[in-house]
């Protein structure tokens, strides 16, 4: 783990400076994150660069759960120097992936996961949440700090702004802690996005997407 970190520390130390010099990335509630600790964070998905915006809103190392095809793409190495944790998104369960994050929770580190599990490209606020994030917290124990990515990746327009929410543990009532969580990323969306923006978008209520949907993933 010693390796990782200095491998992720320097990366965060060269990717830093370029990414808030192109996209003036503007950060709320970053006090919200503890300093120690195990904790999960789980936000929306919009665009392949979240998971270093995220990386770069907090001094802690971030394992973030990334699809497998990267790993295993021309640039896997860098993945898998920093030890994001694979998720094979063409399989219905990822029992690997959820042991992976619920150990690094254990050994107290932060996991960064995105419930919807892939980037949401249509005119829904949220799409339907994977139940990986609050079984991590109620397997690890571990508190859950939602968070909401907003406004655009366009260089040198300052059009991208992440809020943390505050945080809050799972309870053993996996679909009511699931619930919990997209109602309070859907509120912190509403509270950042542009009006005009929100407008535009629909809101589908988390038990109509859930119905059928598997408590597991």
């Amino acid at each position: 783990m010693k390796q990782t970190c200095y491998t992720y520390r320097i990366l965060r130390f060269l990717f830093t400076p370029l990414f808030r010099l192109l996209y003036h990335p503007h950060v709320i509630g970053s006090d919200n994150v503890p300093a120690t600790g195990a904790v999960i964070l789980a936000g929306n998905h919009m665009h392949a660069l979240d998971p270093i915006l995220i990386d770069t809103s907090t001094k802690r190392i971030v394992r973030t759960l990334a699809k497998k095809d990267l790993h295993d793409g021309p640039f896997g190495f860098v993945f898998r120097a920093v030890h994001t944790i694979p998720v094979d998104l063409h399989s219905k369960h990822n029992p690997a992936a959820l042991h992976a994050a619920v150990h690094a929770l254990q050994q107290g580190d932060a996991v960064n996961v995105s419930p919807e599990a892939k980037r949401n490209y249509t005119e829904q606020l949220l799409l339907p949440f994977k139940y990986g994030a609050v079984v991590m917290s109620a397997r690890a124990h571990a508190p859950i700090i939602p968070y909401a990515i907003t406004g655009t990746y366009k260089p040198f327009s300052g059009g991208v702004t992440v809020r943390f929410g505050t945080p809050f543990y799972a309870s053993d009532d996996l679909t009511a802690a699931n619930r919990e969580l997209y109602n309070r990323i859907a509120a912190l969306l509403r509270r950042s996005m542009e009006p005009a923006v929100l407008a535009q978008k629909q809101f589908t209520e988390f038990d109509e997407w859930s119905i059928g949907h598997d408590k597991t993933s």
